[in-house]
Order: C-alpha cells, then structure tokens, then sequence
C-alpha cells in the first residue's frame, strides 16, 4: 500500500506569475522524477487551467493533445492518462517532501481528475481550482515559457505550440463523443488518511559526530513513509498550527558511543500525548557504513508504523467497527475494515469489509486498492466458503477477476494490486501469472508480510516448497495477519518433506476451530502418523462441521496443491486416517 499523499496547507491563492515559477522549480528539479510524457502532462494541465478552460481537462482530450491518441481513444478501455496522473501525482508527492519543503507555492493533482490546485505553503488562502486568469498577457508568457516541450507526432495530429486550433478540434471531438469522465467537483475528499509529521531527530553527540546522520536518517524516514497509500506524511514541523493538526508525530534522536550508534524513535498520538510505539536500534559505523545504517534503520521504522498491520492501524483499528455508512467512510476506513476482516476472518467481519470496499470504490473508482482488497474479499468466498459459510459457485471468482482488471488498469505495479493479481490467477488456474504477479509483488515491497507470507503459500502450494516456506516462515516471525494461517503453510511444509511430528505441532497451532481446511490438514497428518483414534475425532469434527467440504475433498485439494504428486501425498494421509478419498477429480 504505497505512495502517501502530502499535506499541503493553504489559504490564500497565489498568482499565475508565481504558478509559472514554481512549475519551472519543478520541472528543473533532479528530485522530480517523471518522464518526459509526465512532464508533458503536468505542463499542460497546468496552462489549460491558468488559461480558464479546466472544465475540459478530461482524459479523452489529454490523451489526444499530449500523448498523440487518435479519435478513436476510449478513456474507458485506455488507462494511459490515469497512470500517467497517478506517476505525476507520486512525483509531485517526493519533489515536496524532498526538495520542495521550503517552497512557498504547492502544486497537487488531486484525485479523482486531472485539474491541478494552486496554494501557498504558509498560512495564505488557497486557490482551488478551476480558476480564470484575467492578465492574459502574463498567462500566455507562462505557455510560452513552460511549453518548451513538443513532441513528435503521427501525420494527422497536432503539435502543442499549434494547440488553440488542436484544443478546439478535441473539444469538438470531445463533445461528440459524450466523454464518460465523471465532474471532478462532485466527487467527495478522496480519503481521511492519517497524518504522520516527522519531526526533526535530538542528537546526543557533538556536531560533527551525530548531525548530518540525524538529519538523514530524518530524511529517509521521510522517503520511506512516502510509499504508503494510507497517510499522509508532514515534512515540516515549523509549519505553526499545522502541526498540531497531524493525528501521530514521530519523534527520535540518534546518540554515539565511540563508533557504537543508537537511533531511538517513537510514535506519539497527538491527542492524549500517548506513545503508542517506540524501539531502539543498535548499529556499529566500523561494521556499516553511516548510509547504509540511515537506510536500514528507516525501513525499520516506516514499516513498524505504516505497515497495514503496524502500529498506526493497531490504533486506528476502533474505526472499522463502526456501521458502515454509504457516504460516511474513506478508502482508509474501508482498508482497516479488510485488514481486521484478514485477523478475524468472521462472516460478520468478511461482510463488513466488502460492504465499505464496494461503497469506497463507487466514490473513488480511481483508487487502485481498494478494487485489489475487494477482489481479495471476493475471492475468499470462494476459497474460504467453508469458513465464511458462503455458497460454491463461480461468480465470486468471476467478480474477483473484473476487479483486480479494474486495480491492474489504474496501478499495475502497485504491490497490492500484483498481490490480488497472483491470488485470482492462482485461483484461476493460471500458475504462471500468478507466479510472476507475486514475484513482483514481493519485489515492490519485501516488508509487507501479507505479500511475503501470500507468496509463499503460492510458492510451496505450486510446488516450490522450499522457496515458499522460507517466506512464510518469515512472514509467520513478524506475528501479525491471521491467526493459524501461516501456521497451517508451516505444517503442510513439514508434511511434504517428510516430518510428521512437526507437521502435527505446526497444525494444532493452526485455527482448527474455525477453518474446516485446517482441520482437513490436521487429519491428513494424524493419518500419516498412524494416530487413527485422533484422526477418528477429527474427522467426526469434519462431518458435523463442514459435510459440504467431506463431500468434495479432492477438489478441494486440488483447487490449492498444484502437483499431482503432492495432492496424492496429502491424499494417501487422509486414506490411511480411514477415509475414502473420491477418485472423480474436479477443479
């Protein structure tokens, strides 16, 4: 769950003049990282608003005037100006919280359209966009200085320096075509993240020992932070009252003893004063150099904190049971709401969440994540329906899939959406994809353990045991997710290579009072060790429980072990616990 939004305060508007300025601070800076079509794209968006005509940054004529697209462009079928806002958003987020944090002018795209809004930093009344420029002079010395940028096009379309007669064509293109994009100025806030300030770290040490290492490690807090979708990061503690707005501020300082370094930092909730995490970490320069030791460290803290199960959600946590309300809860409350549903995995809780997701995505059809969590609760109608008590029929995977379309369109590279994609391609058949989805799932982000630890089930599910069940055993050493789910990969890992005792202690710490496919686990391996009496229990427990899932054991299997070597070794465990296994084999 990536890329944070940044906290812009605002009051008063600044001028055309100083937009100009500030886009060409951009553009010009080596901390802005877009490709040239980004720029392009921010260029654009930037002058059609300075020059009054907002009211038609749509993706139908973005896509014709900046990136060349034919007449024939469906916004609907073509996702290129939504991924390109999404990058230009991501950069514009790292320029202000890198280089920009002193600039006076703050540039944002906000989601859910393409119109930019203008504001000061520092206590000045905002100019919210769509605005009309009434010094048309000063207005076109800003297309002229900042429209350096001309792209080649195919024969029959325009170039930017030509764009009163090219936005005139699209407009009229743009109207016979009935563009679908949805008023920005109907859409509700995109979300009520929480707000993280990062304040400046204490050093105990003299300057030329701790200052420049606590000013990075500050630094590169900050970068990490940044990733995550679900708060917003406050770089700049010197902001006056807008300090004091930010929901949690994370404090440190960085103390030497001789080459020995210590970094303490904490989490302190704005409201009550309440430190609600805190850790020390230990580091030697001899050993690392003082880079790689900032680096290390800041990873340690973003995720301990932001991680969809660190301590800012563990606080937040009490959101998510309230009601859901349609108009009353964010993409943030919805994520909470699928993250405690994956703790408790209720049907309760399993409803609850894919009530608020599907609201979320109706008032944000352009957040990626919460189309990858509501495929992911879809999916689990069917790949838990003997836990949540759901019925067996393809239209949850049916929904999965057009959901996680939907998530891959606006955010391929998203970690989330990689991991929902590897989940419905497993589901689906195609072990391949999946494969690839989760390799660069757990690429994009190594620390998320719901990535690690779904990946290696994946892995070791496809045969890969000894890849997978490493991951999952690091994802299980972190002690966070659902209880008994990592547990249970353990113990099929075990199982498969040959370790019946071990197998048997990681099943029974498994969830087998409310996970009838744990329990069928546990049999599996009772039978392996010859414990026929337990085995006899278990399965009694399965025949009340869960008949459904008795009636239909080797698709079961087979729907998640995806060797036939495998699927008969887990097989011939349940056969020698007395079962009759049915030979019809049906995905």
């Amino acid at each position: 769950m990536r890329s944070a939004s940044v906290n812009a305060f605002s009051s008063l508007g600044p001028t055309a003049d100083e937009i100009c300025q500030q886009v060409e601070r951009i553009l010009t800076s080596e901390e802005f990282h877009a490709p040239k079509r980004g720029r392009n794209f921010l260029e654009f968006v930037v002058n059609e608003t300075l020059a009054g005509r907002s009211d038609f940054l749509k993706a139908f004529t973005i896509a014709n005037v900046v990136f060349g697209r034919e007449a024939s462009f469906d916004p609907q079928n073509d996702p290129v100006v939504r991924i390109e806002a999404g990058r230009i958003r991501k950069a514009l987020e790292r320029y202000y919280l890198v280089a920009g944090q002193r600039d006076d002018v703050v540039i944002t795209v906000p989601k859910g359209g393409y119109v930019p809004h203008f504001e000061y930093a520092r206590g000045t009344p905002a100019l919210t966009a769509p605005v009309e420029i009434q010094d048309n002079a000063l207005n076109a010395e800003c297309v002229d200085q900042n429209h350096s940028f001309q792209e080649t096009r195919r024969p029959g379309l325009v170039t930017l320096p030509g764009l009163g007669t090219a936005l005139a064509v699209v407009l009229a293109l743009a109207s016979a075509l009935s563009l679908r994009d949805a008023p920005t100025a109907a859409l509700p806030p995109a979300a009520a993240e929480p707000r993280v300030l990062v304040e400046f770290f204490a050093e105990s040490s003299p300057v030329d020992a701790g200052s420049d290492i606590a000013l990075g490690l500050r630094d590169d807090i900050i970068g990490q932070l940044a990733q995550f979708d679900d708060i917003v990061v406050v770089a700049d503690p010197l902001r006056g009252e807008h300090a004091a707005e930010a929901d949690y501020a994370l404090q440190g300082n960085v103390q030497f003893d001789g080459s020995r370094l210590r970094a303490a930092a904490r989490l302190v909730r704005q409201l009550d004063g309440a430190v609600i995490w805190a850790n020390n970490f230990d580091a030697d320069l001899q050993d690392q150099n003082k880079l790689a030791i900032q680096g290390n460290v800041a990873r340690q803290v973003a995720n301990a904190i932001a991680q969809p199960y660190g301590a800012i959600f563990q606080t937040d946590a009490d959101m998510i049971a309230r009601p859901a309300q349609t108009g009353d809860r964010s993409a943030y409350a919805c994520t909470l709401a699928y993250s405690s549903y994956r703790q408790t995995m209720t049907a309760q809780s399993h409803s609850s969440a894919r009530e608020c997701l599907q609201q979320a995505t109706q008032r944000f059809p352009d957040n990626a994540v919460s189309w990858a969590l509501l495929s992911m609760v879809y999916l689990d109608e069917l790949r838990f329906r003997h836990t949540l008590g759901t019925s067996s029929s393809s239209q949850p995977l049916a929904l999965a899939s057009a959901a996680v379309e939907r998530a891959t369109s606006l955010a391929p590279d998203n970690p989330r959406v990689l991991q929902a994609q590897m989940l419905v391609s497993f589901f689906s058949g195609d072990i391949d994809k999946a494969l690839k989805a989760g390799t660069a799932a757990y690429a994009a982000d190594p620390d998320d353990v719901e990535v690690a630890g779904e990946y290696g089930l994946r892995l070791a599910m496809s045969g890969k045991w000894q890849s997978g069940c490493e991951l999952l055993s690091i994802a299980l050493n972190k002690g966070v997710g659902t209880r008994g789910y990592y547990e249970v990969g353990m113990a099929l890992c075990a199982f498969m290579k040959g370790d019946i005792e071990e197998a048997e202690q990681w099943s029974r710490r498994s969830d087998l009072d409310n996970n009838p496919m744990h329990r069928l686990v546990l049999l599996s391996i009772l039978g392996a060790a010859g414990k026929t009496d337990e085995a006899m229990q278990a399965q009694d427990w399965l025949n009340i429980h869960a008949p459904a899932l008795m009636t239909n054991i080797r698709r079961e299997v087979s729907f998640r072990l995806q060797r036939l070597e495998d699927q008969e070794r887990f097989l011939n465990g349940l056969r020698a616990s007395g079962l009759v296994v049915d030979a019809v084999s049906a995905r």
